[in-house]
């Protein structure tokens, strides 16, 4: 702790932000994305090594996804704290938490303890997601803002693959050492003490008053759009290994090679932001990976060769890519910067309630369609739907 408290009183003398401080919140952003990737090739050994544990084959993956419920649920409280007390100390603090906690399973053997970890870990992923999104609005005007989440979009999916498959070798020697990828932030932190420099923000921090509004409409709409984005988002990531086992592709290797074509969507998504967003409005932008992402999930139901099922499902990750950082730029931009730390926790915690409320989404509409391929082909129609919803009430969206 002394560490800590020694950094984060020395903030670099810098003032004007550059590809140092965009680096630094970049790498800092993925950070939350390990809390999955990185566990999921270990899952299988974990169920094994606590197969005398009950109720292990449901605690297991509780503690790989635990994380995200716990930013669902307190990354308001994490953007509130960034807005009263500042962003620099609280990244720093987590940050180096992230590390301590992220790595602390690879030293216990026991079930209950891991868990606390992983609950833990997650308070740490609601403030640096929140506090990185935020620092983005913060640090750089739009068009930099734009160049910053293109490149965080572009690289995330190469990031996720890369971390994957490490993960996957080092499975393979024990349970244990994957839990070692998130000493990744330790440097990370040590970046952060040279290059993160706490924003110039006019408000009344320390005190209960404020001369700007908070923005309850923008951050309602906003809220609403994105938790219904990202249950869509989440159904195509949950779901499509059961999408390509419905028509006859059950090889491990087979899905995971048609899958990673398919992310190559991603990537071009990701360039394509960019341009997109510099020349139409948010409600445009919401319009357009709406559309793609429906076309793709209908046309993954409605697919029957592997063929035609990797080209849709490259069509619905070519939305995916543009998603994010669209819908970050829109929430951020209309937020006063004394409240961006609050603004930027709802739409974190809008879009992880998103991950947990998918599969519930897909279960519901299996009741009424035939197998995952009708659910795909449902919800793909509902997007296009959502896309046209987004261009009627362009108006109070663009507002």
């Amino acid at each position: 702790m002394t560490a800590i408290r020694q950094a984060q009183f020395a903030p670099p003398k810098q003032k004007a932000a550059g590809a140092g401080q965009g680096i630094v919140v970049v790498l800092a952003g993925f950070l939350p994305i390990l809390a999955i990737v990185a566990l999921a090739p270990v899952v299988p050994r974990m169920v094994e090594q606590f197969a005398s544990v009950p109720g292990a084959t449901t605690l297991v993956p509780l503690a790989v996804t635990a994380p995200g419920l716990m930013i669902a649920l307190f990354s308001p409280l994490m953007g509130w704290l960034a807005d009263r007390y500042g962003r620099r100390r609280l990244l720093l603090v987590s940050t180096f938490i992230y590390g301590v906690v992220g790595v602390a399973p690879y030293f216990l053997s026991d079930l209950t303890a891991i868990f606390a970890s992983r609950l833990a870990l997650g308070l740490c992923e609601a403030a640096i997601l929140t506090v990185t999104n935020t620092l983005i609005g913060d640090y750089f005007a739009q068009d930099q803002r734009r160049t910053w989440l293109m490149f965080q979009a572009a690289i995330g999916p190469v990031f996720g693959v890369s971390v994957l498959t490490f993960s996957g070798y080092l499975a393979a020697i024990s349970w244990h050492v994957p839990f070692l990828i998130y000493a990744v932030a330790i440097p990370i932190f040590a970046a952060m003490l040279a290059f993160i420099y706490e924003p110039d923000v006019e408000d009344t921090r320390g005190s209960r008053d404020s001369s700007v509004a908070f923005p309850v409409r923008h951050a309602v709409l906003c809220g609403a759009v994105t938790l219904v984005s990202a249950s869509l988002y989440y159904v195509y990531i949950v779901q499509v290994g059961l999408a390509f086992g419905g028509i006859g592709v059950t090889s491990p290797e087979t899905v995971g090679m048609l899958i990673g074509i398919a992310n190559v969507g991603v990537f071009i998504g990701g360039l394509l932001f960019k341009p997109i967003s510099a020349r139409l409005s948010s409600s445009w932008q919401i319009a357009i990976f709406l559309s793609l992402m429906g076309a793709g999930m209908a046309g993954i139901g409605l697919a029957r060769s592997e063929q035609v099922m990797t080209l849709a499902a490259c069509l619905q990750q070519l939305g995916a890519g543009i998603l994010i950082p669209a819908l970050v730029l829109w929430a951020m931009n209309a937020l006063p910067a004394q409240h961006r730390g609050r603004g930027m926790g709802i739409w974190s915690a809008c879009f992880f309630l998103g991950q947990f409320t998918s599969p519930l989404l897909v279960t519901g509409v299996g009741v009424f369609t035939a197998g995952i391929g009708g659910a795909f082909l449902a919800l793909g129609v509902a997007a296009l739907l959502c896309a046209l919803a987004a261009r009627v009430f362009a108006r109070s969206i663009d507002a």
